[in-house]
């Protein structure tokens, strides 16, 4: 017996799925190109779980529930507890002045020799040490095992929501068309650079191209820009590749002989507060406005939204319109 339907089958809709059944529910999960792939934005994420990281800009309330998330993903996938790097190059030091007096939970240091090598010559760099990274291909395959292990599978087909009886997830991102949405563009590239070593995710403030470096396995880096307002369907420009193949130079040359693997684009459902939410309307819940936060803000938006369809609860994510 179905007790819940979830319409889309990224992030959050994973995540709300896991987190019904794991509550005793039995939902079922419906997208329109079936597994998790480079269709959805969640497969072009970094990956950071950086809720203080993100504190500069972000809203309290992503700092609060961002804390919590990596409890989550560990009953799910790996995640690396290795905290994380903010850095500037000499002439920027200004900047992480600024970082730092916007963020909470970082330890100022002067010199990066014990903890980043081969990031020595930076003087100057603030450690988020509470936060984490995860590898978001394999955390989406690693979700869609674990509901599979509770009988749980993703069915390809395309649906709304009127046409499903019952109770109902909208988990569709941008195709849910929900008033107050806007598309965020976001860019990255994946390199090889096998004789450079990092062992966490480090951001470089920079003020024209301001860049973050997550590291994978087998000396893969994946190089994002933070955000780009625009709606822009496209692929990767040859400027963004040069923009962020230039910054990842600046913090170290040897990425100017990495291995070009793959480049990327998406578009990222966001509010005007750049803040998601679970939004009530008649019998359907609407999970969307992840923004950037995707993989530390998805089991914030599952948890609420369990605990207003099972116990009633309203949470501070949980609107109603």
């Amino acid at each position: 017996m179905t007790d819940v339907t979830v319409i889309g089958a990224g992030v959050a809709g994973l995540c709300a799925a896991l987190t019904l059944a794991r509550e005793g529910l039995s939902p079922r999960l419906i997208d329109r190109h079936g597994a998790p792939g480079p269709h959805a934005c969640s497969w072009w994420a970094g990956g950071m779980l950086a809720p203080f990281c993100e504190g500069a800009v972000a809203e309290p309330t992503i700092v609060a529930h961002g804390q919590r998330s990596a409890a989550f993903w560990r009953t799910v996938t790996k995640v690396t507890h290795r905290g994380s790097l903010v850095v500037a190059l000499h002439r920027d030091r200004a900047d992480i002045d600024r970082f730092a007096r916007r963020t909470k939970g970082h330890r100022r240091l002067s010199d990066l020799s014990a903890l980043e090598p081969e990031l020595s010559a930076h003087r100057d760099a603030l450690f988020f040490e509470d936060e984490a990274h995860l590898d978001p291909r394999r955390a989406l395959s690693d979700m869609v095992a674990a509901l599979a292990a509770q009988g749980v599978t993703i069915e390809h087909a395309e649906v709304t929501p009127e046409a499903i009886d019952g109770t109902v997830i909208d988990a569709r991102g941008m195709s849910a068309r929900l008033l107050g949405l806007r598309e965020v563009r976001g860019e990255m590239v994946v390199l090889r650079a096998s004789e450079i070593r990092l062992s966490r995710p480090v951001r470089l403030l920079h003020p024209r191209h301001p860049l973050y470096i997550v590291p994978r396995a087998d000396g893969v880096f994946m190089l994002g820009a933070t955000q780009i307002e625009s709606a822009d369907r496209r692929g990767i420009s040859a400027r963004a590749v040069l923009e962020l193949l230039s910054a990842a130079y600046a913090l170290d040359p040897r990425f100017g002989e990495a291995e070009l693997l793959e480049t990327g684009a998406d578009l990222r459902p966001a509010y005007s507060d750049n803040v998601p939410r679970v939004t009530l309307r008649g019998r359907v819940l609407h999970l969307n406005g992840l923004f950037r936060h995707g993989y530390l803000m998805a089991p914030a938006l599952a948890a609420q939204a369990a605990d207003f369809l099972i116990r009633g609860i309203k949470g501070d994510l949980v609107h109603e319109n």
